[in-house]
C-alpha cells in the first residue's frame, strides 16, 4: 500500500463512523429493535396438515388422500350436518419451532408413474408449506396405499348414491 493510501484510510473510516454522541439508540428500556422480536408465533400441526393436504391434492395423478378406511369414514363424516371436509385426511405433521416433518398417504391414478407423482407431491408440499409457514420442511414421506383403477367406483361416490333404486 502506498504512503498516501495509508494516510487516507484512517481518515475515511473515521469520517464514515459516526461519533458516539451522534448515534441514536433504536431500542430503549422495554423496547425491542424489531417488532417481529416482540412475541412468539406458533403453528399448530393441523394448520401444516391442511396446507400439505391441499398441496398434495393439486398434483396430477393423485386420486385421493388417506387409506381406504380413512376415506370411507371421511365420506360418512362429510355427510353429517355440521361435518367438514377432511382437508388433512392422509396427512400427519410433526411441527417444531422452526422445522416440520410430514407423512402423507395417497392413492394414485392407474397408469401414472408413481415415482414422478411422489416427487411432484414432495416438491409441491415443501414449496407450499415453507412459503406459507416459514418452517423448514426436513422430510416428506409419501406412502402410496392404493391405485385407482379405471373401472373402480369411488367409495365416496358410492356413499352419495341412494341405496334404493
Amino acid at each position: 500500500m502506498s504512503e498516501t493510501a495509508q494516510r487516507k484510510a484512517p481518515e475515511s473510516s473515521a469520517a464514515e463512523a459516526p461519533s458516539a454522541s451522534t448515534q441514536k439508540t433504536l431500542s430503549g428500556p422495554g423496547r425491542s429493535a424489531a417488532p417481529a422480536d416482540r412475541g412468539r408465533t406458533t403453528i399448530a400441526d393441523g394448520v401444516v396438515e391442511k396446507i400439505a393436504g391441499l398441496a398434495a391434492r393439486d398434483v396430477v395423478g393423485v386420486h385421493a388422500m388417506g387409506s381406504g378406511f380413512a376415506r370411507t369414514f371421511g365420506a360418512m363424516r362429510d355427510r353429517v350436518p355440521g361435518g367438514t371436509k377432511a382437508v388433512a385426511r392422509g396427512v400427519k405433521a410433526e411441527v417444531g419451532e422452526v422445522q416440520t416433518a410430514l407423512d402423507l398417504e395417497i392413492v394414485v391414478e392407474y397408469g401414472v408413474s408413481i415415482l414422478d407423482v411422489t416427487r411432484s407431491v414432495r416438491e409441491n408440499v415443501i414449496d407450499a408449506t415453507e412459503r406459507m409457514t416459514g418452517l423448514e420442511v426436513v422430510e416428506v414421506n409419501v406412502a402410496v396405499s392404493d391405485v385407482k383403477l379405471p373401472d373402480e367406483e369411488d367409495e365416496e361416490d358410492e356413499s352419495d348414491r341412494p341405496r334404493l333404486q
